[in-house]
Order: structure tokens, then C-alpha cells, then sequence
């Protein structure tokens, strides 16, 4: 057969871009972290400028390891699966070029106006209303290319991780384009359309389903799709999958209300979403045991397979930091939590722990594959970043525990007369250990994605495209 590539053949070239910025971004995303991390340690690391302070680089931070780091993640390995599993080419390769320089024109958009000040003031939705526009047309887009895959794929079936991946481009889409309408007042400033507590309920709707359909949903698919290709083995229960997927996207689009505990909410919102968190434990861990027990008959590989090793740790994260979640929502426990660095440790439980260790170990699999290589350059520096990555979560999460029970009982301690036993500036004092612990544990995270890209670097300069690209059109050919 010749290798010429025709038509039929996958369209790898996006996957690889998209691959490629995963790491890039990823890198930016976290040495940023690590950067106002240490602002709270050293407060002089502000600089004593408005660009470079704390208030204006954290959500260019929550933004860069969302969006980028976690977006181009998603797109890369939503792109890769959708046309291995349906064994057809991505339907139009203009329409996935624009998803990926758009999604890039969003992010420098973000670069350049969160340091200036530039923000809507919404949590993960701060970017103005001209780059919230462009999102929305490349989300949209992105979505045609997706659906329109499915709709032309040669085989019958659909596979799980491609539900999980269409229910995260849908719902994403619904919760930006409803948060983020607004009445623009000039170029760079926008006021939500919603007022006060209407405006945090659909505030909270958006930033927890950010964390449910973004952070959760489409890294399901990546799971689905990942852990039974590199343990080698089924997925242990299709049938539990499906009630996964429905069970969990029926649930989690509840559950924002316990963001807003002990506020102007209604008591009954606050309770529904209290609730809601709590059953939504049964189908987040159905998904975790459904993935730990692929590996039946296969635990052996974690001795030598690293890849496997990160798949498999993000599993046990997700169980951890979907077991906490619910657990935190409950108004009693929220009553200690709440403002404390107890949640900064949940959400990145969830981060490090599940999105990029799920997120790397997928990259690892997949970059040899669209690259025309047997594997990855070293599997030893795979190696030694799965420990960084590893010690580098166990530390941050661990730190900000510590300090989110201590902020809370520092705070709700209260004299026999009924004045505060400490004061804030106590508490914060009580905090700075536990600052300078998780400074040195996002470093040892940072630091392994600095050897990735030493590792992707190397796999990609030995690498044969062409080799890749006909290996993929022999697939879909000997398929059909």
C-alpha cells in the first residue's frame, strides 16, 4: 500500500498543535502559581505594581492552567479519540485549524488584559466581553467539528468517552454564553445583565459547572478513552459507564448553590445545592471504581509503566477530591471551610491531583502515537515526573489543610464575652508555614513539567509525521 496520505487519513496535524500548547501553557499556567504562591510568602514578590500584584495574576494564573493548559488538553485528546473511535477523519480540517488559533487568540487575549486590570470580576469567567465573544464563536465551532465527526463516523456505535466529551462541549457552551451576558459600556468594560444575588447564583451555576463539566466531565472522556489503552485491558463495566454519564450530568448542574453558604441566597437554593452535592458523591466515585478496576488483571503494569502510573493516580485524586467536595458542601463542615484555604487545597486536589496528572499521563500515550514514534524518548524522566508531580499535589494539599482547619478555628474562636480570641492578622501569621510548604510543593509540580517538555522536545525531534499520518490511513482503511 502506499504511504502517500490521502483523504481517509486522520487529521493528527490539529492533535499535535494542540498537544504541543498543552505543554507550553502548562508550563506558563503553574510557574505563574508558583510565582503568587511565593507573593504570599514574600509579599515584596508583588513588585509594587499594579500589573505584577497578587489581585491581578491570580486569575490570569486560574485562567492560564483552566483554559489553556487543561482547554488545549481537552481539544487535543477530544480530537485524537473522536476520530479513532468512529474511524473517520475530524469532518472539516479549516473548521479544527480555527479551534485551535482561536482558542490560542483567546488566551494571549487573556495575557495581555487580566495584568491590566481588564476583568468582569466573575470568577473563571473575567475575561471582557470582546474575548468572551470569541470564545463562544470558537466553542461553537468547536462543537461543529466535534458532532459533525460523530455524524459521519463508520461504525455503528458510539463510544462512552465520546458522550462525555459531547455533554462537556454542550454544557460549557450554555454556562459561558448565559454567565457571561452582559451590557458592554465600552471596549474593555461590561456589566452583568443579572444583579445582585441573581447575579451570584448564576455566578456559581457557571463556576462550579466550570469545575463539573470542564475540570470533570471532558477529563471522563480522556479516562474513558486513556486507562483501558494503556492497562491494556476493557473497560470493566460499559454498562456502569452509561449510568455514570447520565447519573453524573443530571446531577452536577445542581450542585453550585453550596458556593454560596451563610449568604443572601435563599435557604432553600442553599439546601438544594447541599443536597444535590451530597448524592453526586454515588456517581463521581462509580466512575473512579469504574476506572481503578479496569486495571483487574493488569495491576502488575504499574511496576514498569509509568504512563499507567499517572492514569491511575488521577483516578485516586478524583475519588479523594469528589469524596471531599460533597463533604465540604454540607452547611455545617462549609461553616468551618468556607473563605479558608481549606477549599484553594480542594480545588487543587482536583487540579494537580486529577486534571493534569489525567492530562499528562493521556499526552504521554498519545504524543508518541501522533508523532510516528514506538513511545516517548525517556521513560525514566516519565518516571521522575510522576514523582514530582506526585510529592509536589501531596504537599500543596496537605499544607492547605493544615491551614484552612486553623484559619477556620482561628476564626470562630470567641472570648467568654464574646469578643474574638485572635485577629486576623494572628491567623495569618498561624498561615505562613503552610504558604511556604505550598510554594515548595506547586515548585516540584512546575519542575516535572519542565522535564516533560524536555521529553516531548526530544520525541518530537526524532519524530516521522508522515510515518504517523500513513499509519492512521492504513487504520481507517483496514477498519472500513
Amino acid at each position: 500500500m502506499s504511504t502517500a496520505i490521502s483523504p481517509t487519513a486522520y487529521n493528527y496535524k490539529v492533535v499535535r498543535q494542540f498537544a504541543i500548547m498543552t505543554v507550553v501553557w502548562g508550563i506558563l499556567g503553574m510557574g505563574l502559581g508558583v510565582y503568587i504562591a511565593s507573593q504570599l510568602v514574600w509579599p515584596q514578590l508583588n513588585l509594587d505594581l499594579p500589573w505584577t500584584s497578587f489581585g491581578r495574576l491570580r486569575p490570569l494564573h486560574t485562567n492560564l492552567v483552566i483554559f489553556a493548559f487543561g482547554g488545549c488538553a481537552l481539544f487535543a485528546t477530544s480530537y485524537y479519540v473522536v476520530q479513532r473511535t468512529c474511524q473517520t477523519r475530524l469532518i472539516s480540517d479549516s473548521l479544527a485549524a480555527f479551534t485551535f488559533w482561536g482558542w490560542q487568540a483567546v488566551i494571549v487575549g487573556a495575557l495581555i488584559t487580566l495584568p491590566l486590570g481588564y476583568t468582569t470580576t466573575k470568577e473563571y469567567a473575567e475575561l471582557e466581553w470582546p474575548i468572551a465573544i470569541l470564545l463562544a464563536i470558537v466553542w461553537v465551532t468547536y462543537g461543529v467539528v466535534f458532532f459533525g465527526t460523530i455524524v459521519k463516523r463508520k461504525t455503528k456505535h458510539i463510544y462512552v468517552g465520546n458522550w462525555f466529551y459531547g455533554a462537556f462541549i454542550v454544557v460549557t457552551a450554555m454556562l459561558h454564553i448565559v454567565n457571561h451576558a452582559s451590557l458592554p459600556v465600552s471596549l474593555f468594560k461590561s456589566y452583568s445583565a443579572y444583579s445582585g444575588a441573581t447575579d451570584a447564583m448564576i455566578q456559581w451555576w457557571y463556576g462550579h459547572n466550570a469545575v463539573g463539566f470542564f475540570l470533570t466531565t471532558g477529563f471522563l472522556g480522556m479516562m474513558y478513552y486513556f486507562v483501558p489503552k494503556q492497562a491494556e485491558r476493557p473497560i470493566y463495566s460499559y454498562r456502569l459507564s452509561i449510568v455514570h454519564f447520565w447519573a453524573l450530568i443530571t446531577l452536577y448542574i445542581w450542585a453550585g448553590p453550596h458556593h454560596l453558604h451563610y449568604t443572601a441566597l435563599p435557604d432553600w437554593a442553599q439546601s438544594l445545592g447541599m443536597a444535590m452535592s451530597i448524592i453526586l458523591l454515588a456517581p463521581s466515585w462509580g466512575g473512579m471504581i469504574n476506572g481503578m478496576m479496569t486495571l483487574s488483571g493488569a495491576w502488575h503494569k504499574l511496576r514498569t509503566d509509568p504512563i499507567l502510573r499517572f492514569l491511575v493516580v488521577s483516578l485516586a485524586f478524583y475519588g479523594m477530591s469528589t469524596f471531599e467536595g460533597p463533604m465540604m458542601a454540607i452547611k455545617t463542615v462549609n461553616s468551618l471551610s468556607h473563605y479558608t484555604d481549606w477549599t484553594v487545597g480542594h480545588v487543587h486536589a482536583g487540579a494537580l491531583g486529577w486534571v493534569a496528572m489525567i492530562s499528562i499521563g493521556a499526552l504521554y500515550h498519545m504524543i508518541p502515537k501522533v508523532y510516528g514514534r514506538e513511545q516517548m524518548h525517556s521513560i525514566g524522566l516519565i518516571n521522575a515526573h510522576f514523582w514530582l508531580a506526585t510529592i509536589g499535589t501531596v504537599l500543596y494539599i496537605s499544607s492547605m489543610w493544615v491551614n484552612g482547619i486553623t484559619q477556620g478555628l482561628m476564626w470562630r474562636a470567641i472570648n467568654d464575652d464574646g469578643t474574638l480570641t485572635y485577629s486576623f492578622v494572628e491567623a495569618l501569621q498561624a498561615s505562613h508555614p503552610g504558604y511556604i510548604v505550598r510554594a515548595l510543593g506547586g515548585a516540584f509540580f512546575a519542575s516535572g513539567m519542565l522535564l516533560m517538555a524536555y521529553n516531548v522536545y526530544r520525541t518530537v525531534r526524532a519524530s516521522k509525521p508522515a510515518e504517523a499520518e500513513a499509519a492512521a490511513q492504513i487504520a481507517v482503511v483496514g477498519a472500513h
